[in-house]
């Protein structure tokens, strides 16, 4: 069956009756609810009840747009005066983390790719490719996942996670496009990309505060007759604020989270079911995302003999290996953190939707191993999902990290 203008609504609403539904029982049994998305948009694809659904296009616009959404939600709703304690850790680990995990991941995957070469072969530039589209947590699964189970942690956890989380695209992002030009071209300049580096944070930081400025400025001077019409004025500030910042060569994932910050700590907030509305809206971003990335995806790729075989490698590697050696390596300079939060911050680097989307630009670009790339990113993305979005409570009541235990 294919989509059609026809029969999208149909289908669509479908697939998020039973979605939702899917999320509900999947609960019971700690299952995170983005894996059920993934797995219904999975079932209803092509290899299970034949909907036909293969644009990159289509999804990276999808995933461009949701993200956006849920990043600026998840800035709304964490505040400032939390953040604060972590601000100089979240950084290091979105930034300084998200290299490390880059070229730990990448050395590891041309190490095991080159000897193990009856499988599949990279070469280095395409090994970093591959490291640095799963090099970021997800934004999305994080808030969710922290969000949702009611996962209660001790000191200032949470907020480094969820900062560390809404800020690491733009450093994955950027190390994904450089790998990409050094498949392409086989040269690259490490100048250029520092300055290209600089100036998308740099950018990307002033462009969302100043818009999330102009926009409570607006708010100010205009009195509302709908609240309704201060939600759309939010959504629209939102998506102005991401594209105009991605005009100007900025990173408009950090932008839309800077503004989301600016305007949920606002003292001039004229109507408080805003958060309401963006949480609302942020759910159905990632529902309609994982089903999409579910959709496009053919399940039986996935368990293909080269895709099963490197991506658990790449999967365990990233969660015994790589991550926790850049998160441990990031926070030397915090003596406050202990080694027990340090291996929870280590546990909780879940992959989801934004590696996914990243890895359509290897799609779209045209290169080779495109298609396989794309297929073990998927496959790591669901056991980490299933791996470490299952025991996140777990984890954290087992390190003695969650506040149940302080009272206890």
């Amino acid at each position: 069956m294919n989509l059609t203008t026809e029969n999208i609504l149909l289908i669509g609403s479908v697939l998020l009756f039973v979605s939702i539904i899917a999320g509900k029982a999947g609960n019971r049994f700690g299952v995170p609810v983005l894996l059920l998305f993934l797995s219904v948009g999975m079932i209803f694809g092509s290899d299970g009840f034949g909907i036909e659904f293969n644009s990159p296009y289509a999804t990276q616009f999808v995933g461009l747009v949701a993200l956006s959404i849920i990043l600026f939600s998840g800035g709304m709703d964490t505040k400032i005066s939390d953040i604060k304690p972590v601000l100089t850790s979240g950084i290091l680990l979105s930034s300084l983390g998200v290299m490390l995990t880059t070229f730990f991941t990448g050395g590891i995957i041309f190490f095991l790719s080159n000897f193990f070469t009856r499988i599949v072969t990279f070469t280095l530039p395409e090994s970093l490719l591959l490291a640095a589209i799963m090099s970021s947590t997800d934004s999305a699964s994080v808030f969710s996942i922290l969000r949702s189970k009611g996962v209660k942690l001790k000191g200032n956890l949470k907020p480094l996670l969820e900062l560390e989380s809404g800020s690491n695209d733009p450093m994955a992002f950027m190390l994904t496009i450089l790998f990409l030009k050094m498949v392409q071209s086989g040269d690259t300049g490490t100048l250029s990309f520092v300055f290209s580096l600089l100036m998308q944070f740099g950018i990307g930081a002033i462009c969302g505060y100043l818009i999330a400025k102009l926009t409570l400025l607006i708010v100010r001077k205009i009195s509302f007759e709908s609240k309704s019409l201060y939600h759309v004025l939010l959504l629209a500030s939102l998506f102005f604020t991401f594209s105009f910042t991605d005009l100007i060569y900025g990173n408009g994932f950090l932008a839309v989270y800077v503004a989301g910050l600016t305007i949920g700590n606002s003292k001039v907030q004229c109507d408080e079911t805003a958060y309401n509305f963006f949480d609302s809206i942020a759910w159905l971003s990632q529902l309609i995302l994982f089903l999409t990335l579910g959709l496009l995806v053919n399940p039986t790729d996935l368990i293909t003999y080269e895709v099963a075989a490197i991506g658990l490698f790449i999967a365990f590697s990233l969660i015994i290996i790589s991550r926790p050696f850049a998160v441990f390596l990031s926070l030397i300079p915090f003596k406050s953190i202990s080694n027990r939060s340090k291996h929870f911050v280590s546990w909780v680097g879940l992959r989801g939707a934004v590696p996914i989307v990243f890895a359509t630009y290897p799609l779209l670009a045209g290169i080779d191993k495109s298609g396989l790339i794309f297929n073990i990113v998927f496959f790591v993305t669901i056991v980490s999902l299933l791996i470490q979005g299952t025991t996140v409570n777990y984890v954290a009541s087992k390190l003695g990290l969650t506040k149940d235990d302080e009272a206890s």
